[in-house]
């Protein structure tokens, strides 16, 4: 079975160098209805694509200037523009929609669409518009995807299964969630600077009868896990690279540290 590689190198500052361990993938950023992390402008210009999903075009209206206090809000504001807003267009104030369609921001109004997530529709809109030379290298950083009410997180979880065959990692302040599909053997390489160490494995869509991990405090070896039983949350990572082999998809979570 073949391997698949992660590594959290987005989240390294940028004076850092940054072995090649997944051959320079490239980024899109999502940015959702919720507080901007602290870390949001390095994201955004570690990424060639960036999409606000309607609300989450006031958060960098609003966001990014609070994170530079001592710049013009304006010039920030110009700087951080996104390339498109998508969503069903239900929450963004008709001022930065103005404000966004004046400088030539992309605006997609897909509010015909009720069956589907803002993140989801978001996803879409990158998987068509990015050209297919880099598809498959491709990972969809998304902020605000976690906090806030309860079934908008489980609705950003779904979208991780729904596009299984897409890189998608969910980021908040604190910790960070991406899937572990079955297909694959997993290799995650830890950036100890800036995550760790508290981590999980967490059989959401489906049990697992047979779950094997390296590099662990409390390793798993062919175990099952289940809700109602064993589930490996509150574990923690030993080695710089941890394994994980399993018979179900798995999503991977671990802790962002706080700026020292």
């Amino acid at each position: 079975m073949e391997a698949m590689r992660h590594a959290s190198t987005f989240l390294l500052p940028s004076s850092v160098e940054i072995a090649d361990v997944l051959s320079s993938p490239a980024y899109a950023l999502v940015v959702l209805n919720q507080p901007l992390p602290r870390f949001a402008p390095l994201l955004w210009e570690r990424a060639k694509l960036r999409v606000c999903a309607d609300g989450g075009a006031n958060r960098v209206f609003d966001g990014m200037p609070e994170l530079f206090p001592d710049k013009d809000p304006g010039e920030v504001r110009f700087k951080y523009k996104p390339d498109a807003i998508t969503g069903d267009l239900d929450s963004i104030r008709a001022e930065v929609k103005d404000y966004y369609s004046d400088l030539g921001v992309k605006i997609v109004d897909e509010s015909q669409d009720q069956e589907t997530t803002d993140l989801h529709k978001c996803v879409a809109f990158i998987r068509d518009y990015t050209p297919i030379l880099e598809k498959s290298n491709l990972h969809i950083l998304v902020v605000g995807a976690l906090g806030g009410r309860f079934d908008h997180e489980i609705g950003n979880i779904n979208v991780l299964y729904y596009f299984s065959n897409m890189r998608i990692i969910l980021l908040s302040d604190d910790c960070l969630i991406y899937l572990l599909p079955k297909t694959h053997r997993h290799e995650i390489y830890i950036e100890s600077s800036v995550e760790g160490p508290h981590c999980g494995l967490i059989p959401v869509g489906a049990s697992s009868a047979s779950t094997t991990t390296t590099g662990l405090q409390w390793d798993l070896t062919e175990t099952g896990m289940h809700f109602g039983g064993l589930v490996s949350t509150s574990n923690i990572v030993r080695e710089e690279k941890i394994t994980v082999h399993s018979d179900t998809d798995l999503l991977w979570t671990i802790s962002i540290r706080k700026s020292s």
